[in-house]
Order: C-alpha cells, then sequence, then structure tokens
C-alpha cells in the first residue's frame, strides 16, 4: 500500500541499504527514485555527504530525503547512514560508537568516568570559546544589535534553538528581533557550528545583500559562513567529543549568546531596567508565593516534660 510519503516500507530486516533500495525503486515517485539510483550507483555517499549535500547532488529536497529513508524502512538518514557502513565493511559496535558519539567516550566507561569526560569537554568549550572570542568585535556587535530597529536570527537544525534562545532575550529588552527566514534591511545573525550549513549561508548572504549587517557565529573563522559575514564570532566546538550534535558546542554558543545578550542590555541601561521591570510586574501574578519559614518542631526535655 502506498501513503504520502510513498510506498509502504517493505520488511527487510538485516538486509543492507542497496538491497533495501532495489526492493523498493520501482515504485518510488521520481525524487525519491533520484535519490535510490545515487546510492545504486555509489553506495558510500551517506558516509561522506550531510543529508543536505546529498538532496542537492540528488536534484532533491532533504524532505525528500528523509521520505526516502523511511520508505526503504530505515527512521531517518542516520539509521540510512548505518546501513551504508555495514555494506562499506564499517558496522561493528564499535565502529558505530565512535563515529556517533566520540572516541572520548567508552561503553564501559563508569558513569563517574562519562560526567568527568562531559565536564572537561564543556570546560574546554566555554574556555576556548572565551579566549577565541575578539571583545571589541563583540562589542561592536553588541553596538549594531541595540542600535537596530530589526534583528533577524538564522539557524537550522541544532542551532535553531540558540536563534530560538537570543530572539527571546533580546526581545525582553525591548529589541525586535526574531527567529525565522524571513530577510529585511537591519542586523542578522546567524549560527552554524561547522559554518557549512548551506542554507544558513543563503539566508545571511541574501540578508546581506539586502543591506543587513551580517554576523556568523560559527566555530570555524575559515568557514564559507564566516567568509559570506561582515563579523564573525568564534564559538568552540570541539570534534572529539560527542558526535554529531554536542552539547558542550551549544554551551559555547550559549556563552556567546549571553555575552551580547548583557552587552546591548548595556547600551541603554534605563530602558532595559524599565522593560525587565515591566516584565517582572508582568508575570508576577502568575507566581506563587514563597511559604513562610516553619520554625523546626523541638522535643522537649525530660525537664520540661517532668514540669507540665
Amino acid at each position: 500500500m502506498s501513503g504520502p510519503e510513498g510506498p509502504a516500507a517493505p520488511a527487510l530486516e538485516g538486509y543492507g541499504a542497496s538491497s533495501r533500495i532495489r526492493g523498493a525503486l520501482t515504485q518510488m515517485p521520481e525524487g525519491m527514485a533520484k535519490v535510490g539510483t545515487l546510492l545504486l550507483e555509489d553506495p558510500s555517499l551517506p558516509l561522506r555527504l550531510s543529508i543536505t549535500e546529498l538532496a542537492k547532488r540528488a536534484g532533491t529536497s532533504p524532505a525528500t530525503v528523509t521520505r526516502f529513508c523511511r520508505a526503504i524502512g530505515y527512521t531517518g538518514y542516520p539509521a540510512l547512514r548505518v546501513g551504508a557502513a555495514a555494506e562499506q565493511g564499517r558496522s561493528s559496535a564499535h565502529e558505530t560508537w565512535d563515529s556517533d558519539i566520540g572516541r572520548a567516550f567508552h561503553p564501559g566507561d563508569t558513569a563517574t568516568e562519562m560526567m568527568r569526560t562531559l565536564v572537561n569537554a564543556h570546560t574546554v568549550a566555554l574556555t576556548s570559546t572565551s579566549e577565541r572570542l575578539d571583545p571589541a568585535l563583540v562589542g561592536r556587535v553588541a553596538d549594531a544589535v541595540a542600535r537596530s530597529n530589526h534583528v533577524d536570527i538564522y539557524g537550522i537544525g541544532g542551532s535553531a534553538c540558540m536563534a530560538v534562545e537570543l530572539q527571546a532575550r533580546l526581545y525582553r529588552i525591548g529589541i525586535n528581533a526574531h527567529a525565522w527566514s524571513e530577510v529585511h534591511v537591519g542586523l542578522a545573525i546567524a549560527f552554524s557550528n561547522t559554518g557549512r550549513t548551506e542554507e544558513t549561508i543563503e539566508m545571511l548572504a541574501l540578508a546581506k545583500s539586502s543591506g543587513a549587517y551580517a554576523v556568523a557565529v560559527t566555530s570555524d573563522p575559515a568557514s564559507p559562513m564566516a567568509q559570506v559575514a561582515d563579523a564573525h564570532l568564534t564559538s568552540h566546538a570541539p570534534g572529539e567529543y560527542l558526535q554529531p550534535d554536542d552539547l558542550s558546542a551549544k554551551h559555547a554558543q550559549f556563552f556567546v549568546i549571553d555575552l551580547l545578550y548583557l552587552l546591548a542590555a548595556q547600551r541603554d541601561f534605563s530602558r532595559t531596567t524599565s522593560l525587565l521591570a515591566a516584565s517582572a510586574a508582568a508575570v508576577a501574578p502568575h507566581r506563587r508565593p514563597l511559604r513562610p519559614a516553619t520554625r523546626p518542631r523541638t522535643v522537649p526535655s525530660s525537664k520540661e516534660t517532668a514540669t507540665a
């Protein structure tokens, strides 16, 4: 039976990616068939290309690639990559772990060892970010944020939450900010750990061509997105740690967000404090009051008991 996602996934448990593709190719819509044909010609592509890069090579969209993966029985693109790895002789449990989790973390580690490694990763990310950021440049970006009538903030995938977080903070201090892909003259800030996310690069480039002051927040000053931007702020992303979506890299981006927010808030102290006070007053009726501290009950001594 076929549905809106294409043909129903065949029962192919245990089969490699190529076997699954051959079994479903003739029933696929044109866009999905293009992806399947491409992968039959070169089964190693999922190991070398992101979902966006594969979609571009097939002349289709990332959403179509995702539907293709589901049509051949995988939950999504990461699962397809595991299937492709199996056909390339890289499907052992340890190789999969190293690729998706990272070599710094071992399957046999205790909870304490995992926690120490995580703390080290996050500490390195924050320390390295603070060392690599140019305070004068961050100050100039904060000035631009504070003066701007409109701030567009871009982020795709895991970086989308960074865009939403910065938008919420700036909105609290009266700065008109939006975390979506509309492009207007003003200021544009784009987040991408690698600086190679094509959709984000395109949005930032379009904003710049419309006259916006373009700011890139990435871990790579030489990345395509950094080259497009008027200003680049470095947030450290340690590649040897959690993959593919490293939370320590997000903490580094949050550090940049916090710094920009604080510096922008400084630029107009009276307006900032007035708006924050108004915000606090607005939510006050919805907060439960703190319970008064209760005095601990004391056990009377034997002497007091006898007197009573």
